[in-house]
C-alpha cells in the first residue's frame, strides 16, 4: 500500500490524541505546528505533555478511552500500547469517517506521519511508507543541512510580492527568475 502526499488544511479539524506517553508526545509536538486545535485523552500525561497542554491552552480528559468519545472529532491518533484499543478506536472511526492514525499498526492508518523539516512557509515531507523511519529521520537531517540560508524570509519576500502583482504569465516569468537567482546565489 501506498501512502499519497498531500498536505492537509487544518484550520476548521478538530484532533484527538488517545494516549499521555512518549509516542502521544511526538505526535503533540509535530501537530502543535500546524494547529492548536488538538484534545488529548488519557488515564494520565506525561510531565512533557502536561507542559505543553498548559503552554498551548490545550483541552484534555483524564480518563480511560470509552467508545464514542471520538465522534465530534475529524482527525484521531491512537498512540497508546494497547493494540487491542487501537483496533477498536480504529474500527470506530469507520462509523463516523474520521481519519485515523494507529501508531505502530500500519494497517489500522489512514494517513502516516512523514519525517518533516519545517522553514517559515516551507514545509518538506519525507516518507518511505513505513519502511523504515530511521531512514526518513536521517534523510530529513541530510537534506535540512543542504537547505540554504534565508529561505524563510525570501518566502515571505515572494509572498508579498505575489499580492502585488497581477496573475498571469509575466508573473510567471518574473518569480521563475527570482527564485532561479536566489539558488544561484545560495551556490
Amino acid at each position: 500500500m501506498a501512502y499519497f502526499p498531500a498536505f492537509l488544511k487544518f484550520d476548521d479539524k478538530r484532533i484527538l490524541i488517545v494516549g499521555g506517553g512518549k509516542v502521544a508526545l511526538e505526535k503533540l509536538e509535530h501537530l502543535l505546528n500546524f494547529s492548536k486545535n488538538i484534545t488529548l485523552l488519557a488515564k494520565e500525561f506525561s510531565e512533557e505533555i502536561n507542559s505543553l497542554i498548559d503552554t498551548n491552552n490545550l483541552k484534555f480528559f483524564i480518563k480511560e478511552y470509552e467508545k464514542g468519545d471520538i465522534k465530534d472529532f475529524d482527525i484521531v491518533i491512537a498512540a497508546i500500547d494497547d493494540f487491542a484499543l487501537q483496533s477498536d478506536i480504529y474500527f470506530e472511526t469507520r462509523d463516523y469517517k474520521i481519519l485515523c492514525n494507529c501508531v505502530d499498526l500500519k494497517q489500522y492508518c489512514d494517513f502516516i506521519f512523514p519525517a518533516y523539516i519545517k522553514d517559515g512557509d516551507l514545509t518538506i515531507a519525507i516518507s518511505t511508507n513505513g519502511s523504515s523511519p530511521a531512514f526518513a529521520k536521517n534523510l530529513k537531517e541530510y537534506i535540512k543541512n543542504l537547505l540554504p540560508k534565508g529561505i524563510d524570509v525570501f518566502l515571505k519576500e515572494l509572498k508579498e510580492l505575489r499580492q502585488t502583482m497581477p496573475k498571469g504569465k509575466e508573473r510567471m516569468l518574473f518569480f521563475e527568475e527570482k527564485v532561479k537567482e536566489f539558488f544561484k546565489n545560495k551556490g
